[in-house]
């Protein structure tokens, strides 16, 4: 996937915004957790929409303030007033004390009301983190139960263990097949194979030799995207060996021999003693 184009693409911003579906913020989640790019996007752009938010309060503030001056004014354009001849003092100090003291509390209104935008901000910026950190620690664990089950299964002194070389123009690739007869399970480790082009994807094969029979164990569509490149595969045939093709998205009814990569032969039971 091009990373930068799904940046490019505007989503992260509406995922910000909450403006996505339920699935479409699952997938930004999963590509945040997966791409450090993205995610680091995601932070980037919450902390623009808190300096947007700072930078516009000022004008907030100033139509704040003029609410409160026109709240405070003492005197309306239409209200009746009466005239009462008396001398008053050349200034006013509880007028000028009065708007003093609206001015701080509206300062400190304004103060409070940023303190609570950008709270709000971090808040959502710890949540977002928080749930990734969750994330991590559910996959460690799930990660090591992997581990853990595919190390007994390799323990086993039942596992038949076969190599599979690498085929004509392909003579450098590699991969091995672990095979338990008892629960027809198989787990491949096709590490040394090369990514699959685009609009390919690799293909595993059980074969009968005798005549050659080939049996598609189904495709490794994620091939690209594991990291470890080990699979789990079932397999209930009665298989003779193994092979891996090359095959277009959604696979092949029978294997393309020009694009055989790998193939290894089931070795024989030992003699009984």
């Amino acid at each position: 996937m091009d990373i930068n184009a799904y940046i490019a693409s505007g989503i992260l911003e509406l995922y910000v915004a909450g403006a996505l579906s339920e699935d479409e913020n699952k997938e930004v989640y999963q590509m945040m957790h997966k791409y450090p790019e993205v995610r680091q996007e995601v932070l980037d752009i919450e902390a623009a929409i808190v300096k947007l938010t700072a930078a516009t309060s000022n004008i907030k503030n100033a139509d704040l303030l003029q609410a409160i001056k026109d709240k405070l004014t003492f005197n309306a354009p239409d209200a009746d007033t009466k005239v009462i001849s008396i001398t008053k003092p050349k200034y006013n100090w509880l007028t000028y004390t009065g708007w003093a003291a609206a001015l701080i509390i509206g300062a400190g209104l304004l103060w409070t009301l940023n303190q609570n935008q950008e709270l709000e901000s971090n808040l959502n910026t710890a949540e977002i983190e928080n749930a990734y950190l969750e994330e991590q620690i559910i996959n460690s664990r799930s990660e090591l139960a992997d581990s853990k089950k595919l190390l007994n299964f390799l323990r086993d002194k039942d596992i038949i263990s076969v190599p599979l070389g690498g085929q004509g123009e392909f003579a450098n690739t590699y991969a091995k097949v672990y095979w338990n007869k008892k629960d027809n399970s198989i787990y491949l480790d096709a590490q040394g194979l090369p990514e699959a082009p685009s609009g390919k994807v690799y293909q595993v094969w059980s074969l009968k030799l005798n005549p050659l029979t080939p049996t598609s164990l189904g495709t490794i569509d994620d091939f690209n995207t594991d990291d470890n490149k080990i699979f789990a595969i079932a397999n209930a045939n009665q298989s003779e060996a193994f092979g891996i093709t090359l095959e277009p998205e959604g696979g092949s009814e029978t294997p393309t021999m020009e694009q055989l990569y790998t193939l290894g032969v089931v070795p024989a039971p030992a003699p009984a003693p």
